[in-house]
C-alpha cells in the first residue's frame, strides 16, 4: 500500500514537473540574459534566448512524460504545439506578444472546447487527459468539465489582465506565484463534488495527478 502511495505521489510530482519545469527554464534563461541596465536590445536578446529554451523544454517535458508516465494527453500535445508554434513567431519576428498570447489562446480554447462538450452532453475532459477516475459517474465527468472549462477561460482573461498591466517579467513570475496555486486550489476544490458523484476515496489522488496543464 505503502509502495503505491509512493509511486502515485511521484506520479503527481511528475505532472508538476512536465506542466511547469519548461516555465521555469524559460524565467532562468530570461534572468541569466537580462541585462544589467535595462535597454530594450538587452530586453529582446533575454527574451528569445528565453524562448528558445522554453521550446527545448517543452519538448523535453512531453519526451519525459511518455517515458515516465507511458503517455502523453492531448491536451499536453496541444499545449507543446502551441509553444513551438508561438515561441517560433517569438523569435522570428522579435515580439514578445506571442508567447504572451500563446497562454490565452490555449485556456480559450480548452475552455470552449469543454463547455461545448458539456452542451452536447459529452465529458471531453476525459478524452483529453486519457484518464479514467474509479468509481466517477457521467454527471460527476461532465460537471467537471463543465467547472474546467469555466476555469480555463477565467485564466484566459487573468493572463490578458497581468499581460497588460506588468513587464515581461513580472508576467512570467506571475506564471509560476498565481497560476500555480490557483490551479492547485481549483483542483482541490473539485475532489467534494466529485466524491459525490461515485468517485472512489483511492481514486481522489489520480484527480491530481491527472490535472489539466496549465503551466505553459
Amino acid at each position: 500500500m505503502a509502495d503505491g502511495e509512493g509511486k502515485k505521489a511521484a506520479s503527481s510530482w511528475l505532472n508538476v514537473a512536465v506542466d511547469y519545469g519548461p516555465l521555469l527554464v524559460f524565467l532562468g534563461v530570461y534572468r541569466l540574459n537580462a541585462p544589467a541596465t535595462p535597454n530594450p536590445a538587452g530586453e529582446l536578446a533575454a527574451i528569445i534566448a528565453g524562448t528558445g529554451a522554453f521550446m527545448v523544454a517543452a519538448v523535453a517535458a512531453l519526451l519525459i512524460s511518455k517515458w515516465r508516465l507511458g503517455k502523453v494527453s492531448p491536451m499536453l500535445w496541444f499545449s507543446t504545439a502551441l509553444i513551438m508554434g508561438f515561441g517560433s513567431l517569438t523569435i522570428f519576428f522579435g515580439d514578445p506578444t506571442f508567447v504572451q498570447l500563446k497562454p490565452t489562446i490555449i485556456y480559450a480554447c480548452f475552455g470552449v472546447a469543454l463547455l461545448g462538450g458539456v452542451v452536447m452532453g459529452k465529458a471531453l475532459l476525459r478524452i483529453l487527459l486519457e484518464a479514467a477516475f474509479e468509481g466517477l459517474s457521467e454527471q460527476g465527468w461532465l460537471k467537471l468539465s463543465r467547472n474546467w472549462g469555466v476555469f480555463f477561460l477565467a485564466l484566459a482573461g487573468l493572463n490578458e489582465v497581468l499581460r497588460a498591466q506588468m513587464d515581461f517579467e513580472g508576467w512570467l513570475w506571475a506564471k509560476l506565484w498565481v497560476f500555480l496555486p490557483l490551479t492547485f486550489l481549483f483542483t482541490f476544490s473539485q475532489i467534494p463534488m466529485l466524491m459525490k458523484h461515485g468517485l472512489s476515496l483511492e481514486a481522489k489522488d489520480d484527480v491530481l495527478k491527472d490535472e489539466p496543464p496549465t503551466g505553459g
